[in-house]
């Protein structure tokens, strides 16, 4: 007998889902409204009629009827009443998530929303209704829409690219002092640039003890170090000694100092200078030629000037892509979603952070600074984001793509500038995430090369440097004085804020 009910629910069963296959075929529409929320940023309402509901709630059983273990009943067999009561809130939350899923995508679609990110839905708070339509909404960030400034006839200016005589004899000298050796000072005292060898007594302020340092090597400059030990205007200190001379000092090493053992500490230097040791350039011989594989000095100066010819370039090609980047921001408006400006300003936050800490500075210290990194971080995040989606309307305008060829030549050229396998390269970089954004880069590079193709450029002059003021002093003290005319910068500066790339 309930082998004969069984079978009756199911022959009743089976044609109520014959009855519903036809009315999903005719599926209603949903209901959808889109509304304004704030700077790039849509307000969707979405109405799923209560027919939707109840198709989606059939299928939902129907697959879940073929599958259920029901105990009493053959797979396949168990009656919908039966799978309700057993499975009734779990299959409700499914169906619900089906219904929110495929209405906000439909919703995303239809409407032609250029979203940036997934939509915010609060699926906890919807409830699936027993009777009538499912209604609810969501907010999408979508993609600011651009208006570009003129491509064509970019005005730039270009500094006229001469290499000097001057700079091919610094350049020469530059590299004899590379192949340079530290000879001794027969006779004179200390001067700029040269290295003594002393020894130096160190004393902390909270050391019971004090630390010994034989033959360590101090290289006279404006900001050095003795040791480990940071001293600003050690030139001042050292110029002017001689052998076996003695000299005292006393530096605050800074808080922010990456070594802890001397960081906030005052120390107190005690230094014996032994010897006093300048650089002689190498002389121009065959064996320096031979270094730099050319055969006699005129080579090595040609080599020299189509170097300096090559980076001042190289300088005047980036010098005009800022350009480009300054025209275009300077004449696109439009807003930026203020979320996606907030989490990319916190990554960018959270990577200055971990670079403090990595330079040994402690949570408390870095803490101090966190004022200055979050402005900084925000401003940041807004100029790069500004330009990312900038020069993403530029390449659409353009039609500018990259192929997988070309990316596969640029890691090809990378990879022998850094000594691997171009294969390998690539791999390391799926590994990272960093392929998507070297495509970014390599896109943003030809578009800027297609602009300049078409740019307006003036050439200019370069400007004259500025005379250095000769001081008719003794030797010594216009050596102190060349040395105070440099920019004085503190042993342990402060964290600077990273430079990242516009496409992050």
């Amino acid at each position: 007998m309930a082998e004969e009910e069984q079978a009756t629910v199911q022959t009743n069963d089976e044609q109520a889902a014959t009855t519903e296959g036809k009315q999903e075929s005719a599926e209603p529409k949903n209901i959808v409204a889109v509304e304004e929320a704030g700077p790039c940023k849509k307000k969707v309402t979405v109405e799923i009629p209560e027919q939707a509901i109840k198709n989606a709630t059939d299928k939902q059983y129907d697959t879940l009827r073929k599958e259920a273990l029901v105990p009493g009943f053959r797979k396949g067999r168990a009656p919908r009443r039966l799978l309700e009561k057993r499975f009734g809130k779990e299959t409700a939350e499914q169906i619900k998530l089906k219904l929110l899923i495929q209405a906000s995508d439909s919703a995303i679609k239809d409407n032609k929303l250029d979203v940036l990110g997934e939509p915010s839905i609060d699926h906890e708070k919807i409830e699936l209704p027993e009777t009538g339509p499912l209604k609810f909404d969501f907010e999408v960030e979508v993609r600011p829409v651009i208006a570009l400034p003129p491509l064509e006839g970019i005005p730039l200016t270009r500094t006229k690219l001469e290499v000097t005589d001057e700079q091919i004899d610094r350049e020469f000298q530059q590299l004899r002092r590379l192949s340079g050796v530290w000879t001794p000072r027969e006779t004179g005292s200390v001067q700029i640039d040269d290295q003594i060898i002393a020894d130096a007594v160190l004393k902390a302020a909270d050391a019971e003890k004090e630390e010994q340092l034989d033959n360590v090597e101090i290289y006279v400059r404006h900001n050095g170090f003795i040791g480990a030990v940071p001293v600003e205007k050690l030139d001042e200190l050292l110029v002017g000694a001689n052998a076996q001379d003695v000299k005292e000092i006393s530096v605050e090493v800074p808080r922010t100092y990456f070594r802890e053992e001397y960081r906030g500490k005052r120390i107190d230097i005690r230094l014996t200078v032994k010897d006093i040791k300048w650089l002689k350039p190498a002389e121009i011989d065959e064996n320096f030629l031979k270094r730099l594989h050319v055969g006699n000095e005129g080579e090595l100066r040609e080599n020299i000037r189509d170097r300096l010819q090559s980076r001042l370039e190289q300088q005047s090609r980036t010098d005009m892509t800022e350009q480009i980047y300054k025209y275009l921001l300077d004449n696109t408006s439009f807003n930026l979603p203020l979320d996606i400006v907030a989490d990319h300003s916190h990554t960018l936050l959270q990577r200055q952070y971990g670079n403090l800490l990595m330079r040994g500075l402690t949570r408390e210290q870095i803490e101090e600074h966190m004022d200055r990194l979050r402005a900084s971080s925000e401003q940041q995040a807004h100029k790069q984001l500004q330009t990312f989606f900038i020069m993403d309307e530029v390449a659409k305008k353009l039609s500018i793509e990259v192929s997988e060829e070309e990316i596969n030549g640029h890691i090809a050229q990378s990879a022998i500038q850094q000594g691997q396998r171009p294969e390998r390269l690539r791999e390391q970089m799926a590994r990272e995430g960093l392929l998507a954004q070297f495509t970014l880069q390599v896109r943003e590079s030809k578009c800027i090369a297609k602009l300049l193709e078409s740019a307006k450029i003036a050439e200019t002059e370069p400007q004259a440097q500025p005379q250095a003021k000769t001081d008719k002093k003794p030797k010594r003290k216009s050596a102190k004085g060349k040395a105070k005319d440099k920019k004085s910068e503190p042993a342990s500066e402060e964290p600077k804020e990273q430079r990242t790339g516009s496409s992050e």
